[in-house]
């Protein structure tokens, strides 16, 4: 399996140079050649199947021949031991053939522990192989820091340094990643907002000095490894619910576009779906984009679900390259005009991605009515992004009488205060996160500075 970027600029690789390069040279992110098939066959022997069992199945095909498939699997079945409930990701129904895919019984008790555990093993994998180490840095809106932090902290190979937005993520997700006291994991409270960290991410990418000096390596959904790893989990609930004799509909609270992606790539492997539905916040760009056809940047407005506070979506342009028809050229162009506040997508583009996905969105209020309406009629307490997607699934429901998944991201301890004031209670954190986050903070602060952020990880590693 080779990998190529959306820009064009750079040459072909392997899994093991796409995990560990995350962004491509030229600033594109990297996709494969041609996707994997399952036919209804293989699709069907996936049910039964234990979760382990299933992601093996799936992510082998895109490892190629870059990690043994012995060491993947157990790298798998240890990556899936540290979720928390047997079933992994496991459904809960809340409406007439609507269900929620629990993806937060994780470390962190976010979607992104499913991911992260696995790469980070993967990673040092490779690292020890090559007698080397590595510098992670990312970019948060709040899950992603922790869970990258709680999969790489005390590991020798790497130093991780996470950038989030300071005063912009909830007091729990903060302190998920200023606890943790292990020297190799650093938390930096950027002032400013998900986008701008997220630029200074790749801004420090794009610095090839740099780069090399540090040898950097990303874990955000930038790449690719993620993007698999989240690919299973879509597999194996439409499995669970019917597939592949029934088609099923997912719902996906979105912000970066990592995780819906993963779904476009299991739509693109084979597996039966009738819609991808994109569910966001009053910070609703995709909705827009996908709406008009114009992909404007405008300012982020703070919600109970921040996770979601995001304007430029990193992975939107993974999909925009395959809607053009791989026409790097394009992709070039509209990034260049992203910089200037935005670009549009043209009639080819606009019916391609029309075709695999639709879009809704929630207000706050929306948000907390949802909240306060799921706990009374269902007795489940869910979070605010989960809401966002339980809104937009029932309005898909009113004119679809299939089966739709609403992926519920986080675990609604994470959000004490959105889910109090939606609900007037306060869910309460498992007791092994609770005791842990009452350690002493660990934080550096910084302007929205390149230079004195680079100027800081040098100091840091020279100490």
């Amino acid at each position: 399996m080779q990998y190529i970027s959306t820009r064009g600029r750079s040459r072909p690789i392997d899994f093991q140079e796409a995990l560990l390069s995350g962004l491509a040279p030229d600033g594109g992110l990297y996709v494969p050649q041609h996707w994997p098939q399952f036919s209804p066959k293989e699709i069907q022997e996936v049910k039964g199947v234990s979760y382990t069992e299933t992601a093996f199945r799936i992510i082998k095909p895109f490892v190629g021949t870059s990690i043994a498939h012995e060491r993947l699997a157990v790298m798998i079945n240890e990556a899936y031991g540290q979720i928390g409930h047997r079933a992994k990701c496991p459904l809960v129904q809340i409406g007439d053939n609507l269900f929620l895919c629990e993806l937060f019984h994780g470390p962190t008790l976010a979607f992104k522990d499913f991911a992260l555990q696995l790469v980070s093993r993967m990673l040092t994998d490779v690292l020890k192989q090559r007698n080397q180490k590595c510098v992670i840095v990312g970019a948060t809106s709040g899950d992603t820091g922790s869970a990258a932090i709680e999969a790489f902290r005390g590991l020798e190979q790497v130093e991780v340094f996470i950038l989030y937005p300071d005063g912009k993520v909830s007091d729990i997700q903060r302190r998920q990643m200023t606890t943790p006291q292990e020297a190799n994991v650093h938390a930096i409270a950027v002032q400013g907002t998900f986008d701008d960290c997220q630029n200074l991410v790749k801004q420090m990418f794009g610095d090839t000095t740099f780069r090399a000096e540090m040898n950097l390596a990303a874990i955000n959904s930038i790449n690719w490894a993620r993007i698999v790893s989240q690919i299973v989990y879509y597999f194996y609930s439409a499995v669970t619910v019917g597939a592949p004799e029934n088609s099923i509909s997912f719902v996906v609270p979105t912000g970066n576009f990592g995780d819906i992606y993963a779904g476009y790539a299991a739509k693109q492997m084979g597996l039966p779906v009738t819609d991808l539905v994109i569910a966001t916040n009053q910070n609703d760009i995709l909705y827009q984009a996908l709406n008009s056809g114009h992909y404007h940047i405008t300012d982020v407005r703070p919600s109970i679900s921040p996770s979601m506070d995001i304007q430029v979506s990193s992975n939107f342009e993974r999909v925009l390259f395959e809607a053009g028809g791989k026409d790097s050229h394009s992709i070039q162009a509209k990034m260049q005009d992203l910089q200037k506040g935005g670009f549009k997508i043209n009639e080819v583009e606009l019916n391609y991605l029309r075709k695999y996905f639709s879009a809704g969105r929630s207000s706050e209020r929306e948000t907390r009515q949802v909240m306060a309406d799921t706990l009374r009629e269902t007795g489940q307490v869910i979070c605010p992004h989960t809401a966002v997607g339980v809104k937009v699934a029932q309005e898909l429901k009113q004119n679809s009488p299939e089966t739709v998944i609403t992926l519920a991201t986080a675990h609604p301890a994470k959000f004490p205060d959105a889910v109090k004031d939606a609900c007037g209670i306060i869910p309460q954190l498992p007791d092994r996160l609770s005791k842990r986050l009452k350690g002493a903070e660990k934080i550096h602060t910084s302007p929205n500075s390149l230079s004195e952020l680079q100027e800081f990880m040098r100091s840091t590693l020279n100490c």
